[in-house]
Order: C-alpha cells, then structure tokens, then sequence
C-alpha cells in the first residue's frame, strides 16, 4: 500500500465518496475505502471518527468560516446585513466545487441517518450565528432570527444550487432568495 503517498485524507474522501455512489452509504465499509485510496484502516481512523465523518467533516471549517465573517462584518452592518455577507463569503468558498456538492447530497438524500445529521449541522451552524450576532450586540432574540433565517436561505439556496441544471453559481441562488426574503418580510 501507498500510505506514504501526499494528501491521503483527500483520497480517502474521493474513494469513499466513489463507493457510496457505487455500492451504497450502507453497503460501504471503511476497509473498502481505505483499499479503494490504497491506505490502511488505522489511516482512516487517523482522519475520520466513522465513515459518516467523510461527508461532515467540512462542517467544522464552514462554521468557522460563517462566524469569522459574521465577527468581521462593519460596526454599522445591522444582523441580517452580517448574514448576508457570511452567505457571500460561504458561497465564494464554494465555487468550483459543484459536481462534489451533487454527489454528496446524492448520498445524504439516499439515508436517512446521514440526512439527520446534515439538519444537526444545519442546527449548529444557527447557534454559531446567533452567538456570533449576540456577540456584536444584537439582542437573543434578533441574533436569532437573522441566524435562522441565513441558514434558511443557505439550505434553500443550496439545494437549488446542486439541482440547478443551468448551473448558476451558489451566489446567484443566495442572493435570489435573500431578494425573496425582503419581499416576504416586507409583505410582498
């Protein structure tokens, strides 16, 4: 085996992602995975808790990535402005990167263990922007309601963007929705 080769976590998400589409979430075993990348077992558990993880494991960087903007955004932004920027921000970052979203959510909608799991990243990403918000002084409960409704338009927009067969950039989605949720709140 070529566990020396560079970039093995890669690997092991491209092999693991293949066997998913293949065979199956279930029908997948992490000794298939780590053959598939050319690795060992114990280098999987180096990178990943479970098999699950794989397709999670970029929640970490995505929330740092949502709060980070949301910290940075100007004094006078109000909380939905800071959202929205965050959006912006998660959106560039997911540029280039469609065909691997497709298959992911490809896998998620085929479990429903792993489509739970993706509602508690959604949930967690909530809580990281209402705290964020709390932090630049808004009250608990416009903190709140500016995070639940970004991550709203961010699934939203998200799920059209990987069944887009015009292939508009996630951007273009958040952006559409965020337009929607103006009208919507101010009774259009």
């Amino acid at each position: 085996m070529s566990r020396w080769e560079p970039n093995a976590r890669g690997r092991l998400q491209q092999s693991a992602m293949e066997l998913y589409i293949e065979h199956g979430y279930e029908q997948t075993t992490v000794a298939e995975i780590a053959k598939r990348a050319g690795l060992t077992e114990r280098t999987f558990f180096r990178h990943f808790a479970d098999k699950r993880e794989v397709l999670f494991a970029g929640a970490g960087p995505l929330q740092e990535l949502f709060v980070n903007t949301v910290a940075d955004a100007p004094a006078t932004a109000t909380p939905m402005d800071a959202v929205a920027a965050a959006l912006d921000t998660v959106a560039a970052d997911f540029k280039g990167r469609l065909e691997s979203a497709r298959q992911r959510q490809t896998v998620i909608r085929a479990n429903a263990e792993l489509q739970e799991r993706e509602l508690i990243k959604l949930a967690t990403l909530a809580a990281a922007l209402t705290e964020a918000l709390r932090q630049r002084g808004a009250s608990d409960l416009t903190a709140r309601l500016a995070a639940e409704a970004g991550i709203a338009v961010f699934k939203i927009a998200f799920e059209r963007w990987v069944g887009d067969t015009d292939q508009r950039e996630l951007s273009q989605h958040i952006r559409e929705l965020l337009d929607e949720l103006k009208a919507v709140t101010a009774g259009g």
